[in-house]
């Protein structure tokens, strides 16, 4: 196990043990409220990009909030990172660590939030090089009414130069005390200032010079939340992943996964289902 890797795991391990501590240490009656939730899902896709292919991924997540303010820790462990060629295998690998601190204020009807994102990357499989860690800055607003509509814009500021706006909106229908249905959506805009980390892609899903600035990833999600207690749920989820324009077809394609060494006719959209374990504190 490599340096970094060590690193991500015993910040992991100490910044979960203080969300622990902390509310019995610090604070009386007035308690922070938190959440622990592990995921287990067949791919691992962000923002329309393959992250893993043929494989089963875990992502545990730990968060706290007070008064406003939440810090979450989030990982992804990839159990049989993807390789080309057969014959090929790799091991598990802990390959993403994602820290977010945010603070939220209500404004009948609107919530506004603004907050940080530090993305520390491991290879996606051991035989390639660290990637670049990438920081985000962030601000929301979501809304108080029907359809819960949300928009987000980000800015990443270290390494991967863009801005991605995220639009969404969800209902949730309580088919009875245990059991609810949840729908939602999203659509998003990628807004790059580097061609070199985020170029176009022609129609061979082949590099071009100039910066990608299109509609880029939708998303269409189905779940079930089941209450088992007041603490803790289950939550079985499918959500189907798919580009929003011809531009970013080819750019999806091209970054993905190489399931096929012709990139035109690599995958450019993608269903995940996902369980989910929650247990709230």
């Amino acid at each position: 196990m490599h340096a970094k890797t060590k690193f991500r795991y015993l910040l992991m391990l100490l910044i979960t043990c203080t969300f622990f501590a902390l509310p019995s240490l610090l604070w009386g009656e007035d308690k922070p409220t938190g959440q622990f939730s592990l995921s287990a899902a067949n791919k691992y896709i962000w923002r329309g990009y393959e992250m893993s292919r043929n494989s089963l991924v875990l992502q545990p997540t730990v968060s706290v909030g007070y008064k406003g303010f939440n810090a979450s820790l989030w990982g992804n462990l990839d159990l049989k990172p993807y390789a080309q060629g057969a014959g090929t295998d790799y091991s598990s690998e802990w390959n993403e660590t994602d820290f977010t601190f945010s603070y939220t204020k209500a404004f009948t009807p609107v919530n506004l939030t603004v907050g940080y994102i530090y993305y520390s990357l491991a290879p996606l499989r051991r035989n390639l090089p660290d990637r670049p860690d990438a920081q985000d800055i962030f601000v929301s607003a979501s809304f108080n009414t029907v359809l819960n509509p949300t928009l987000t814009v980000y800015k990443e500021v270290s390494h991967y130069k863009n801005w991605y706006l995220w639009a969404g909106l969800s209902h949730e229908f309580a088919l009875n005390k245990f059991l609810s249905l949840r729908i939602s959506g999203s659509v998003s805009y990628l807004l790059s200032t580097d061609e070199n980390f985020y170029p176009e892609f022609d129609d061979n899903a082949l590099p071009t010079t100039k910066k990608f600035k299109h509609f880029h990833d939708g998303t269409l999600s189905v779940s079930l939340p089941i209450k088992l207690s007041s603490l803790i749920s289950l939550t079985p989820g499918v959500t189907y992943v798919f580009p929003l324009s011809k531009m970013a077809k080819n750019e999806m394609k091209g970054f993905a996964l190489k399931g096929s060494l012709t990139p035109s006719d690599r995958e450019s959209s993608f269903l995940v289902g996902s369980l989910t374990f929650g247990f709230s504190f």
